[in-house]
């Protein structure tokens, strides 16, 4: 896990982020081919300059949380789009809610459609990327719960990248923690000691 402190906080922005954390990247020599994905919106300029400097293309990873009936804040699933789209489910909260797979049936539809209504608008239709046998980068411009992330990475591991990499600019230390295991490995230049919002550490976060 690369998990060095620089103390460069705050970022001027995500392109200044992305330059930061592509120069790390390039240190570590990652075995090619590579493939960098962006958890949009806010990681789409950050994984640009990552891509661009690893020569390498640049795609989305689609992820809508799923909550809770009667509390929809509380993600106890999501799906993640891909050919086929996966749902990743939060075992425990499953569990203790006592939920059966048609309790939420009409957010999975949901999800499902406003993933392909993204790839259309972001990526005018076009197919997810194979990631078969790649090294594969996913990026964001910061992590506060990592539940999306999670879920992202939990369907990514299922295209059977060579080696599964998640790389973002800033995120607490815990969190980074709790992820460690869905990831061959970790890149984050800052591991604040406080942290309450990925865009306090920015700033121009527009």
């Amino acid at each position: 896990m690369d998990t060095r402190t620089s103390h460069g906080l705050p970022f001027a922005d995500r392109a200044q982020a992305g330059r930061r954390l592509a120069a790390r990247l390039l240190e570590l020599k990652l075995a090619p081919p590579i493939t960098v994905l962006a958890l949009p919106r806010g990681g789409v300029p950050v994984a640009a300059e990552v891509a661009r400097a690893l020569h390498a293309p640049l795609d989305l990873v689609l992820v809508r949380k799923i909550g809770m009936p009667g509390q929809r804040e509380l993600a106890v699933a999501a799906i993640v789009d891909g050919d086929p789209p996966c749902m990743v489910i939060e075992p425990s909260l499953w569990r203790d809610a006592g939920l059966a797979p048609g309790d939420i049936e009409d957010q999975r539809q949901q999800a499902l459609l406003e993933n392909e209504r993204r790839r259309r608008v972001y990526l005018h239709g076009r197919a997810p990327l194979p990631l078969d046998g790649r090294t594969v980068v996913v990026v964001d411009d910061g992590i506060a719960t990592g539940t999306s992330v999670r879920a992202a990475l939990k369907a990514l591991r299922a295209r059977h990248p060579a080696r599964l990499v998640l790389a973002v600019p800033v995120a607490p230390a815990d969190t980074l923690a709790a992820l460690r295991s869905e990831v061959d490995q970790v890149v984050c230049l800052e591991q604040p000691a406080v942290f309450r919002a990925v865009g306090e550490h920015y700033v121009d976060f527009d």
